[in-house]
């Protein structure tokens, strides 16, 4: 019997998830600035599960606004520009760059120019 139960809670082989099935068009998170497409593609995955990655398109003017982050998180940019912020430090991202975000940071990244900045966001989920 506490076999078959601990065989039911193991996770799976692996999941496969296609971007459109997990795409949703909102406000970018902490502050609503702007609009954003957001692809929550590691929600698709069943717990455990300890890690998060999502891709994350900011429209024009757009941002994720300053937030403390209780993780370390990379932010990886696919297309587009960005300024990135963490702890009143500011630098400019492009397409092939990322920014290694610390634990305890107040972070933060904002679209510029006229293209969409598209990012890939990944941290852990604090899985205990």
């Amino acid at each position: 019997m506490m076999l078959s139960l601990l065989l039911a809670m193991a996770a799976p082989p692996m999941v496969v998830v296609h971007e459109e099935d997990v795409r949703r068009e909102e406000p970018p998170p902490h502050g609503n600035i702007g609009l954003s497409t957001a692809y929550r593609i590691s929600d698709a995955a069943p717990p455990p599960r300890a890690m998060e990655f999502r891709k994350r398109v900011l429209h024009r003017g757009a941002a994720i606004g300053l937030h403390p982050i209780a993780h370390d998180e990379v932010y990886y940019v696919l297309s587009g520009e960005g300024d990135v912020t963490s702890d009143g430090v500011t630098r400019r991202l492009k397409p092939g760059m990322a920014a290694y975000l610390y634990k305890d940071a107040v972070v933060g990244i904002k679209q510029l120019g006229r293209k969409p900045l598209t990012i890939i966001i990944s941290y852990p989920n604090n899985q205990k």
